[in-house]
């Protein structure tokens, strides 16, 4: 895996940059920026190798709008919105030039990668005319690089790739629970998209103590275990799997949930839940009973929030 470190010295060529901006919101204000943040040291770094940075990620389905992300990019940084057609003369417009590559060098952060047409099926000729936007690409969205999209995958045929420099802590510090001898040993599996999500359970599932279930994903264990789940999110067809790992004493499923009912929140016990709620959360004795779990933990391992983080939702996850 090359780095930045193997970067060098490219002052005033071009770096494509595919970040995770996929923050929470409620309306247009982002309710955390932990996830912005952590991709400052990589912009500066590539800056202070004279570099041209330009940002493309996602938030939710791609139906938002990341100019609330560009706002707050640009308390740190000289920084252009881009929207459009993503086209040669849109990534290099001249004020994107002003001042190098180096710190005053102009930032461009592109829409939301997701609203453009080829980016989430790979297509060739989008991902070829995304390479057009760099000289390099460096990824540096941990979150998203399983996903075969053209931003992740299809780019990386077109440019010379590097890990940025979050990515490359991830890997490292993930690489370390393949060794781990401290125990207890926890691991919380949250989000949605249980596809994407049964390897990590197959796996930890055998090397953790406990394994604890939230997300959306929660919502397929209660339907298969008789209980109404509303018109919560689930996805169908894992029974087999769903089964097997209900056999396991490792396995602890929340207790209650946070719902929607009608316009209301609510607090329901996973008997008291209706079949017009909506399941957002895990709920205030879930996360008491998780709490406990992790104070005895030596070593936790995280995936994805409790809640539907992009909806405001992150009451549990706190």
């Amino acid at each position: 895996m090359k780095t930045l470190k193997d970067i060098k010295s490219m002052k005033g060529k071009r770096a494509l940059v595919r970040v995770d901006y996929n923050v929470p919101m409620k309306g247009n204000k982002i309710l955390d920026t932990r996830r912005i943040d952590t991709s400052f040291a990589t912009i500066r770094a590539l800056q202070k190798k004279g570099m041209l940075v330009r940002l493309v990620a996602h938030l939710g389905d791609g139906k938002a709008s990341l100019k609330p992300v560009a706002d707050y990019l640009s308390k740190h940084f000289k920084v252009e919105f881009v929207t459009g057609p993503i086209t040669d003369s849109v990534a290099n417009p001249p004020s994107a030039h002003s001042g190098g590559g180096g710190p005053k060098g102009t930032v461009l952060l592109f829409e939301n990668i997701r609203k453009y047409e080829g980016e989430e099926n790979n297509d060739p000729k989008f991902a070829k005319t995304l390479s057009k936007l760099g000289d390099i690409y460096v990824n540096e969205a941990f979150s998203v690089s399983h996903r075969k999209h053209a931003s992740i995958v299809g780019v990386t045929k077109y440019l010379p790739s590097y890990a940025g420099l979050q990515l490359e802590t991830e890997i490292k510090t993930l690489s370390k629970i393949l060794t781990n001898k401290k125990h207890p040993f926890l691991f919380i599996l949250g989000g949605a998209k249980f596809s994407t999500k049964m390897p990590l359970l197959d796996r930890f599932i055998k090397i953790a103590d406990q394994v604890v279930i939230a997300g959306a994903i929660l919502n397929s264990f209660y339907k298969f275990r008789g209980f109404e789940v509303g018109k919560s999110v689930v996805e169908d067809g894992y029974d087999k799997q769903i089964k097997k790992l209900l056999s396991s004493p490792k396995l602890l499923l929340p207790i209650d949930a946070v719902v929607t009912r009608g316009d209301k929140k609510a607090f329901a016990s996973i008997s008291e839940i209706q079949s017009l709620d909506v399941i957002e959360d895990i709920g205030p004795l879930s996360v008491k009973m998780i709490s406990k779990k992790i104070e005895k933990a030596q070593i936790i391992v995280w995936n994805g929030p409790t809640g539907w983080y992009e909806k405001g939702f992150v009451g549990g996850t706190v």
